[in-house]
């Protein structure tokens, strides 16, 4: 169970890390916005891994918050832009 943990925060930590760079390099403000909402869900992955990994349902809740954060932000953003016309 241990080297699948390890593996599994590896590839979160690729993924997130494609995902940061898509939010730098991103030409449009709605590409920034996908982006930050991958990096959101990436972080959510990440701490339910570690949840499953330190055995502590402390992070399930943990997860819970930010995924419930992270949807309400991107809903906001994506009303912003809807209201910009981009």
């Amino acid at each position: 169970m241990e080297v699948v943990t390890v593996v599994a925060l590896v590839a979160l930590t690729l993924g997130g890390s494609a995902f940061a760079i898509r939010a730098v390099k991103g030409p449009t403000l709605a590409d920034r916005v996908v982006a930050i909402d991958g990096v959101l869900v990436t972080i959510v992955a990440a701490t339910l891994v570690s949840a499953v990994r330190t055995g502590s349902g402390w992070f399930v809740d943990v997860g819970l918050v930010v995924g419930f954060v992270g949807f309400v932000g991107t809903t906001a953003a994506a009303r912003f832009i809807e209201g910009r016309g981009d």
